[in-house]
C-alpha cells in the first residue's frame, strides 16, 4: 500500500493543470464566460467573465475587454474592465490594465500599465465596510501618474 501512495503524489498536480481551460490565441469569444475551473486567455474575449474561486490568467497574447470576476487574477497580455478578486490581482511587467481593480492583495510589476481606482478589501469583508476607508482610492492616481511615461515606452 505504501507504494501507491507515491503513486498519488503526483496526480494532484496534473489534476491542477488539467483543471484549467484554455482559450488559445485564435479563439475569439464574445458574450459570457462562466464556469468553476482555471482558465488561461491567450486570445480575444469581450463580454464578461466570471470564474468565482478560480484563476483567471490573461496570457501574453490576450486581449480581453471584459469585467472579470475570480479568486485571482494574472494580467501578462491587455485588458480594459474592472476587475473584482476574493484573493489578489498581479499585473505583470508586460501587462496592461485599463480599469479599476477590487481585491484583498494587488501586486504591480515594474513596468506595467496600469490605469485606474484601486479598492483593497479584505477576505471575507462585506463591501459596506469598505466604503470606511476612502484613503485607499485616493492613493490610485498616485499609482496611475506614471502612465504617461509608460505609454510613451509602449
Amino acid at each position: 500500500m505504501s507504494a501507491g501512495e507515491p503513486a498519488a503524489v503526483p496526480r494532484p498536480v496534473t489534476t491542477t493543470t488539467s483543471d484549467q481551460a484554455t482559450i488559445g490565441k485564435s479563439l475569439v469569444i464574445k458574450g459570457e464566460v462562466t464556469g468553476s475551473e482555471s482558465l488561461y486567455i491567450d486570445g480575444r474575449v469581450e463580454g464578461s467573465i466570471n470564474l468565482s474561486g478560480n484563476r483567471v490568467t490573461i496570457g501574453r497574447n490576450g486581449v480581453v475587454a471584459a469585467n472579470i470576476s475570480a479568486r485571482e487574477i494574472v494580467v501578462l497580455g491587455k485588458v480594459r474592465g474592472n476587475l473584482t478578486a476574493s484573493d489578489r490581482v498581479d499585473i505583470r511587467s508586460d501587462g496592461s490594465l485599463t480599469g479599476d481593480v477590487v481585491a484583498a492583495r494587488i501586486s504591480i510589476e515594474d513596468g506595467a500599465f496600469f490605469k485606474g481606482g484601486i479598492d483593497i478589501r479584505k477576505a471575507g469583508t462585506a463591501g459596506a465596510k469598505t466604503d470606511s476607508k476612502p484613503e485607499e482610492a485616493t492613493k490610485s492616481p498616485s499609482t496611475a501618474s506614471p502612465e504617461p511615461a509608460l505609454a510613451a515606452r509602449a
